[in-house]
């Protein structure tokens, strides 16, 4: 088996992380647009970013 290749259950992993992560971006990115405090919005937008880079790091992954 070639070090390079996943398994089925890490392939369902991979997918199952990508969905949360997602999910956790757009509802901070949600949260960042929607609230009045700054600095609120800015912790939920550098939290929206967060999710987002675990995202990509994982989407490379497969």
């Amino acid at each position: 088996m070639n070090k390079n290749m996943l398994t089925t259950k890490e392939l369902t992993l991979l997918s199952d992380l990508l969905v949360y992560e997602e999910s956790a971006c757009k509802k901070a990115r949600m949260y960042s647009k929607c609230l009045t405090d700054k600095r609120f919005a800015e912790e939920f937008s550098r939290i929206a970013d967060n999710h987002q880079r675990r995202f990509n790091a994982l989407l490379e992954l497969l």
